[in-house]
């Protein structure tokens, strides 16, 4: 029995759908009229209005801005961030993020040492961040040296990926000592938690040969985006600093081996992708004589890699987008079907056996996944409930 298990444990890996990593075009400029400073650490947000971004990253006297948009490659700043920047130095306000619902997070080392946790919260409304808190749970080391270096909040707000890292005086001089970056899960508007299977979902991400920071998760949970460079005493000028992506099939599964996307050198440091809703635009952060400037890449088209004796169930679903009822034209031979319908972060909300129809009148309007099931042949598809 224990063989038998084992045996369909294994099978079943060989029939992982394949993973599809993106790929991207040329670097343009971004064009930020007015601005006459530093520009770090970009985060677009989700409406692709506005840029926010931070100043030379110096921990000394780094705020937050921002700019609205003119095109995909140019914006106009605006001003600071109001509500977000310390003004007694010294001061360290930046690495903004922003999920749909206008909350914003952003980190900063005020009062560190009396307290531990960096990263904060408020609501975010034309230029103005109010109600602001520290953002609680379990997913803050409160070692001293440790800090929340970075982030990246889901879409509809409900899951974070945080960068945890650890600074030491006279020690690994130019960045962090260590990092391990996880995933954690809203309570409430100032509490998360993190995930119980937080390591699992990062395992080919945590890396101990790297130091590895600005997470970004894709509006549909499926892309983590973030920047690394090999561990080391010290960051030289032949460090190379790289922006991955790992990719996953389903919102809750473990995400891919990474993908290297660009690298550079310091000389011409990358760092800090950020993504539009609809995932045609990358932008981050490029060292310049003298400056940091932010740049930008479009979507061009995607290299899949096929897993061994990889098989597929083919089918079509309509209407798409639905209201009450979504059929399934099932495509491929079978005996015995399962149907699932999931919410964007993997929620199973409807199962079903041998019915190809699907009552989702109790649902509400949003984005979705169908899985379908035939013969441990599995294969998902995104659908849209409009009422």
């Amino acid at each position: 029995m224990k063989r038998l298990t084992l045996i369909i444990i294994l099978f079943s890996t060989l029939l992982v759908k394949s993973q599809t990593y993106p790929s991207y075009g040329p670097e343009i400029d971004v064009t930020i009229t007015g601005l006459t400073f530093d520009a770090m650490e970009p985060f677009i947000s989700p409406n692709g209005n506005t840029l926010f971004f931070n100043n030379l990253n110096s921990g000394d006297s780094t705020k937050l801005f921002y700019a609205t948009k003119v095109n995909d490659s140019t914006f106009n700043y605006v001003d600071e961030l109001n509500g977000t920047n310390q003004v007694t130095p010294p001061y360290l306000d930046g690495v903004a993020d922003m999920d749909s619902s206008n909350s914003f997070y952003w980190t900063s080392t005020r009062n560190y040492g009396a307290e531990l946790e960096t990263l904060f919260h408020g609501k975010y409304s034309n230029g103005n961040v109010t109600n602001i808190g520290r953002v609680h749970g379990n997913f803050n080391k409160n070692i001293p040296g440790w800090l929340i270096m970075d982030h990246g909040i889901s879409y509809n707000g409900s899951s974070l990926v945080f960068s945890n890292a650890r600074f030491a005086t006279n020690q690994c001089q130019g960045g962090a000592c260590e990092t391990e970056m996880g995933i954690a899960q809203k309570v409430n508007d100032s509490t998360f938690n993190k995930l119980p299977n937080s390591s699992v979902i990062l395992q080919h991400i945590n890396d101990t040969n790297y130091i590895y920071y600005a997470p970004c998760i894709s509006s549909d949970n499926l892309e983590l985006y973030y920047t690394r460079y090999a561990k080391g005493d010290s960051v030289t000028v032949n460090t190379t600093f790289e922006i991955c992506v790992a990719v996953r099939n389903t919102p809750t599964t473990t995400f891919s081996v990474p993908l290297v996307l660009f690298s550079e050198t310091i000389a011409n440091l990358i760092e800090a992708p950020t993504l539009t809703t609809d995932k045609r635009i990358m932008y981050y952060h490029k060292k310049i004589t003298g400056s940091h400037k932010i740049v930008m890449r479009y979507r061009e088209n995607s290299l899949t890699i096929n897993h061994p004796n990889q098989t597929s169930v083919n089918f079509n679903i309509y209407p798409n987008p639905a209201n009450d009822l979504i059929n399934t034209r099932i495509l491929t031979d079978y005996n015995n079907i399962n149907i699932s319908v999931l919410s964007l972060f993997g929620e199973l909300l409807i199962f079903q056996k041998n019915k190809t129809q699907i009552n989702i009148n109790t649902l509400p309007s949003g984005t979705y996944f169908i899985r379908i099931e035939i013969d441990n042949k599995i294969e998902f598809q995104k659908f849209v409930i409009v009422k």
